[in-house]
Formats: C-alpha cells, structure tokens, sequence
C-alpha cells in the first residue's frame, strides 16, 4: 500500500513539474527586447538593431521597446530632433516609451510628449517586469 501511494504521488509530481515547463516554452516563444537610453540620437541604431534582428528572428520576433530617459529627456518633446525617429521606429516595430521619472524631474512638459511616446511611471520598475516576462534588456 505505502509503495502504491508513493508511486502515486512521485507521478503526480512528475506530471505537474513537466506542465510547467511547457507551459514557460510556450510563453517565451517570442524574442522581446528592451533598450534603456539617455540619448535620442541613440534611437537610430536602435532601430537599425532591431530592423536587423526582426529579418533575423523571423517569426519569433515579437516586440522591442526603448525607453528613454535621464537629463536629454526633453528632446523628445521636439520635432526635429525626435520626429524622423517616431516614423522610423513604427515601421521597425519599435515602441518608444518616456520615464516619468525623468520627465518630472527635468519638468518636460508632458503636453508636447508625441501621441505615439508611452509614458510609464519608474523607468527601472518597467524594465524589471519586461525582464522577468523574458525580455532581453540591455541599458546604452
């Protein structure tokens, strides 16, 4: 009797500890990116990365964001400095996103933010969320 319920509960724990790895190579089926940056000028070879990588990942590519932040932060409240690179990044796949954090402490108006600019709260905390998702995050 003690054989068969030991049995019993090492199967149930088997069973239970594979569907959980399936169930973490289905969510990660994708490859997401994040790259935190000071710098707008900087969006130009993040963009031609991930152009480069979406030809390379094919399928598998799924979304890349970039969050800009720091004293530079302002720049994105300007056309010429930050305009070429909206339109760039949307045919990329890029999603640009701003840090509150930055833009309070560097008082940027929010108003003259582009509509397609995402703005989170803690620039950190976001990018610790994406990571534990499994993005791959690199800081410039």
């Amino acid at each position: 009797m003690k054989k068969y319920i030991i049995s019993s509960i090492f199967i149930m724990l088997a069973l239970f500890s594979t569907a959980n790895l399936r169930a973490q190579e289905i969510k990660n089926s994708k490859n997401n990116y994040v790259v935190l940056t000071k710098k707008v000028p900087q969006l130009q070879p993040i963009i031609l990365t991930a152009e480069a990588l979406k030809a390379e990942d094919g399928e598998n590519f799924g979304d890349f964001q970039v969050i800009i932040c720091g004293k530079e932060i302002g720049d994105i409240t300007e056309a010429d400095k930050i305009g070429k690179f909206i339109d760039k990044a949307e045919k990329a796949g890029v999603n640009i996103v701003a840090c509150g954090f930055s833009l309070n402490k560097f008082n940027v108006d929010k108003k003259r933010i582009p509509k397609e600019i995402k703005v989170v709260e803690n620039r950190i905390l976001y990018n610790f969320q994406l990571q534990k998702k499994g993005y791959k995050s690199i800081s410039l």
